[in-house]
């Protein structure tokens, strides 16, 4: 393309040796240039620096050139992964490359998907180099869910009871987005066991939403979404949610709760196999792990697994690449959703979906995995033209 190719060497590289002298030849006989500064300009850039070899402690001629790369206007390519991003957990060191696409080989790499990876990467694209793989991958990236099939002789009772409970004073509208989501993710009848002191008795945007006190709801038959707007009301009923409900999802303030009480702790050990959910973002997250945010979020994968082993239950760990973990499971990254997520309401959406999925029989794993992609899939298909996405938007257009 008439293009002069430079290649930028560090200093105090190797001796080459073997395929690299030979390739370094062939590279010179063709007029590559090779030096040791980097052009002040460039068209296109192409970071391998390091590779997955090396993340972090990088000299001062390193963190310039990083530097130099992220603050171009100029296209990036990252090969295998951005300088500085690790590629197990996604985690960003101080110096990092943002791509605008990566060229990933021999195998996807984690921390593509989650964490920084996502902002960092860019374009994700992969050769396997036609390798033959023998290790156990340690992580799976979601697809979408199966389509939707339902028989034609059926009645709102074959699609399961979802109650949702919380809704303390001033967050009555936690609980309402919930509500919303689980009727709209397909659950044949919602009810919403409020706890603030003055609750309205009607839904009128959706007046199919039933309101009822919350000790009355039978929840054993019911799959529940326990926390959303829950406030300090939550702590007088958690106890009571986690022994009784047929299938549950934890979230916000039941998070919260949970990691001070040992009792609900226990109950939630004692609870049937595969039934529970746990949505925690990285704070709740750091709270019931005992630990602080960036503990968290420098393994992510690792902190979702830790979780989920503890309790015995399935865990969402909600952010940027959310993480579905379960016992004895690969954990899943979940590649849909981007930033219009980050608004007050829709981690109670989610919450709602994924109890709407569990009351219609579906496993805990598989309900999560494909809630969390379809919860993310509306934000990835938003208009760009169409201003924020409000969490009320976000549970109708599911």
């Amino acid at each position: 393309m008439g293009k002069q190719v430079v290649v930028s060497e560090l200093p105090g590289a190797l001796t080459r040796t073997g395929d690299a002298l030979k390739a370094h030849q062939r590279a010179a006989n063709a007029g590559v240039m090779f030096q040791a500064q980097a052009p002040n300009g460039f068209d296109f850039c192409v970071d391998a620096l390091f590779g997955i070899g090396k993340c972090d402690g990088f000299d001062t001629h390193c963190q310039a050139w990083i530097a130099q790369m992220s603050a171009s206007n100029s296209p990036v390519l990252a090969v295998d992964i951005p300088t500085g991003l690790h590629a197990d957990t996604g985690a960003a060191a101080n110096h990092v490359v943002r791509a605008d696409f990566t060229l990933s080989l021999l195998t996807l790499k984690p921390g593509l998907f989650t964490a920084e990876g996502r902002a960092l990467s860019g374009e994700i694209w992969f050769n396997a180099l036609d390798a033959i793989h023998t290790e156990s991958p340690m992580a799976c990236l979601g697809g979408p869910p199966s389509p939707e099939s339902r028989a034609h002789n059926t009645h709102k009772g074959s699609f399961g009871d979802v109650a949702v409970i919380g809704g303390d004073t001033g967050m009555v509208g936690a609980a309402v987005l919930a509500a919303r989501a689980a009727l709209q993710g397909g659950a044949g009848r919602v009810f919403m066991g409020l706890l603030a002191n003055e609750a309205p008795a009607l839904d009128n945007n959706l007046p199919e939403l039933m309101v009822r006190e919350a000790r009355s709801l039978p929840i054993e038959t019911m799959a529940v979404a326990a926390g959303c707007g829950g406030g300090s009301a939550m702590a007088a009923c958690l106890l009571n949610v986690v022994q009784r409900s047929r299938q549950l999802v934890l979230d916000a303030d039941a998070l919260n709760h949970l990691a001070l009480s040992t009792e609900a702790q226990r109950a939630l050990t004692h609870r049937a196999p595969a039934t529970t959910v746990l949505t925690p973002h990285p704070l709740e997250a750091a709270r019931l792990l005992a630990t602080s945010v960036s503990s968290v979020q420098a393994n992510r994968i690792a902190a979702a697994q830790s979780l989920a082993d503890r309790w015995q239950c399935v865990v969402v760990l909600k952010g940027s690449g959310s993480v579905i973990a379960a016992p004895g499971r690969l954990p899943c990254i979940n590649p849909t959703g981007n930033a219009r997520l980050a608004t007050a309401g829709t981690g109670d959406v989610l919450a709602g979906l994924i109890a709407s999925y569990l009351a219609q029989q579906q496993d805990a794993f598989s309900a999560s995995c494909a809630a969390v992609n379809r919860h993310g899939t509306v934000a990835d298909h938003w208009p760009a033209n169409a201003g924020a996405l409000t969490a009320h938007q976000l549970a109708q257009a599911l």
